[in-house]
């Protein structure tokens, strides 16, 4: 069986030498010393400003929202995870869907404005498969009407535009750390912002709103995460090198092998580097894609149509709305297997079947 996405592991050794400190010191949460390293690591790597190590990419959207206290409509996108929508309305603002550029499959900037209403406090956006919106003209839009930016960037991991990392743009940007992700913490998520005073909130809101001892500042949440998990992260940082390699490599193969299939992959931003996290594809018609996986299904082959379906017209809690663009992308895009131990042949063999159909 060949699944869509399957977690790197690091050799279990090196991961046992970090679970026996845990054990020694008797220090399981509340920013430990594995958590803090970890989320010093993160920023090092990533060269930004200021990095906060939390439980997961969804409560780190929940901080954003919260410690930039937004109360009213935020526009966003239709085609993402759910979560990017479900925490809008968690945090008790309202979710105004924006229709997707059909290239990059990113928020379409060109719509933002006519969307925009008294009501509208900020732009949520999702750089789509690690795919960077146009945060350029985002960011003369949300000036223009002084609205605030978010961006979430759960597949975004690594990735620059324009020499400086995707994170450092917006007023706050999110990653998510999940098993599925390129590089993981088992669960986990980081949030970063350059202004330094909302790092600091951000920090209260992370530990329930504590400033000190007996000291409660703001509204906060558990947004804290293990030494376990942060144990994780350490055993596989050595490795992020490793792992773009070869997923560069399957990349390469599938675009190869699949250079003459009814499909095409999103058109990635110009001047940002790629970080692999997955291989979408938008086949020529959802009757094209319904049969390469029931042809995959055969041999044992998992794909996943990512993302499907539309949020805007899916969600029970939400008003149905049909955007053009999104609701077409959505009934033909697809992600192929990919991930670490993913052997080319397979991918070879994937190419063939697909390209008998």
């Amino acid at each position: 069986m060949i699944p869509v996405v399957k977690p790197f592991l690091p050799p279990f050794e090196e991961y046992k030498v970090l679970l026996e400190g845990i054990w020694e010191r008797h220090w399981l949460t509340n920013m430990g010393p594995l958590a803090t390293e970890l989320e010093s690591k993160l920023q090092d790597k990533l060269k930004v400003s200021n990095l906060l190590f939390v439980t997961n990419g969804t409560v780190a959207l929940q901080m954003a929202i919260k410690a930039l206290d937004l109360k009213g409509e935020i526009i966003t996108t239709p085609f993402s995870f759910v979560a990017t929508t479900s925490t809008i309305v968690w945090e008790g603002c309202t979710p105004v869907f924006v229709d997707i550029d059909r290239d990059s499959l990113t928020i379409d900037a060109n719509k933002i404005e006519e969307a925009i209403t008294e009501n509208t406090v900020a732009i949520l956006a999702t750089h789509v498969y690690g795919n960077p919106c146009d945060v350029e003209a985002i960011d003369i839009i949300a000036k223009k009407h002084k609205l605030k930016v978010i961006y979430d960037g759960a597949h975004a991991f690594g990735v620059e535009y324009k020499g400086k990392s995707i994170f450092e743009y917006g007023d706050i940007s999110t990653c998510s750390l999940h098993a599925t992700k390129l590089y993981h913490s088992t669960e986990g998520g980081f949030i970063v912002t350059k202004d330094k005073e909302l790092n600091v909130k951000l920090q209260r809101i992370r530990n329930f709103g504590i400033a000190g001892f007996d000291v409660f500042t703001d509204l906060g949440i558990n947004g804290k995460n293990s030494e376990m998990h942060a144990a994780m992260g350490i055993a596989n940082f050595k490795y992020i090198a490793n792992i773009s390699k070869k997923r560069k490599e399957l990349h390469e193969a599938y675009s190869e092998g699949l250079k003459n299939f009814k499909a095409i992959q999103p058109i990635w931003r110009d001047n940002a580097t790629m970080n692999y996290p997955y291989f979408p594809l938008v086949l020529e018609s959802e009757e094209l894609l319904f049969r390469v996986r029931e042809a995959l299904l055969k041999e044992g082959i998992h794909i996943r149509r990512y993302f499907y379906p539309s949020l805007a017209s899916a969600l029970p809690y939400l008003p149905k709305q049909m955007l053009e663009v999104t609701e077409d992308i959505a009934k033909r895009a697809i992600c192929l297997p990919f991930y670490y131990d993913l052997e080319i042949e397979d991918v070879k063999r994937i190419c063939e079947i697909m390209c008998e159909l």
